[in-house]
């Protein structure tokens, strides 16, 4: 049995997504009044869940995440999750999402306080899947493992110790460098069924090839993927070429994938750095959940 999609099923994916509304264009610079510290703004905690380490034995062990809350966060409402990666060299705390200085949370404090989007939490996990997450220096093959975490342990904590939206179309996952690696390999690779939105900043190399993705998206037309978005800097000799392969061409393998739809390769001038990152965080917070 072909377990990919047809011709007929690309084509009827690819109309419903054309015909859906403009998502907000992106910016080549995070505009100057959305650093501000707002007085009303949301709160960050510091979390603890129980995970395995995937990576070697099984054995159970305890990790720790970043949480974002957006102002006014009550368990009336449900809300949509961005699970939001680091690179190989940090962990839970590498976005900065430690207090009030943090951009991100700066970022999103006035994106909600202008009305530009509806709020949502922010999960800041380590992405080593194993008993030696705290060392940054540990084995990188076990940020590959994280798709079982992710999946067996962290999103399970998170929807029933918050108020959260549990489908697909309510989470979304995105990060950079390394953590851009496993929004393409595990996110879109791995976990079709529990996320649709996704954003890599500088995926890492080891990413898939743009060809091996298509594959696992057009086996799975049941999920469509509402955004995919992407940001390179165009001086970024440590990501650029393996990022590029991984998503530049992809709407040539992944018929669903309509340019300024559903899908968005943005290049600007920059390297391997945050100036990059935290423009492609805020483009995509503009972005996220807006179908």
């Amino acid at each position: 049995m072909n377990t990919f999609a047809s011709e007929n099923q690309q084509d009827a994916i690819k109309a419903a997504i054309e015909q859906e509304t403009s998502v907000v264009e992106n910016v080549d610079a995070i505009p100057s009044e959305y650093m501000r510290t707002l007085v009303n703004g949301g709160k960050i905690e510091n979390v603890s869940y129980k995970t395995k380490d995937y990576y070697g034995n099984g054995a159970e062990i305890t990790k720790k995440a970043n949480i974002y809350l957006p102002y006014g966060y009550s368990t009336e409402k449900k809300y949509n999750v961005l699970y939001l990666m680091h690179g190989i060299g940090g962990s839970e705390s590498e976005w900065g999402m430690t207090g009030n200085a943090s951009i991100v949370k700066r970022i999103m404090d006035n994106l909600i306080e202008n009305g530009e989007i509806e709020p949502f939490i922010i999960v800041c996990p380590n992405g080593r899947s194993g008993k030696d997450f705290a060392n940054t220096n540990s084995d990188f093959k076990s940020f590959y493992k994280f798709g079982q975490e992710l999946r067996n342990d962290l999103i399970p904590f998170i929807d029933e110790n918050y108020s959260t939206n549990t489908n697909r179309d309510g989470r979304a996952m995105a990060g950079l460098s390394m953590g851009g690696m496993q929004t393409i390999n595990i996110g879109i690779c791995e976990s079709l069924d529990l996320i649709s939105y996704f954003g890599a900043f500088s995926a890492a190399p080891t990413s898939y090839p743009a060809s091996k993705v298509a594959g696992f998206i057009n086996a799975k037309p049941e999920y469509p993927i509402h955004y995919f978005y992407n940001i390179c800097g165009l001086e970024d000799n440590v990501a650029y070429g393996a990022a590029a392969a991984a998503a530049k061409s992809l709407p040539q393998y992944a018929p669903q994938f309509v340019e300024g739809k559903n899908f968005n390769w943005q290049e600007i001038h920059g390297g391997h750095t945050f100036n990059v990152w935290y423009l492609g965080f805020y483009n995509f917070a503009r972005i996220a959940f807006s179908k």
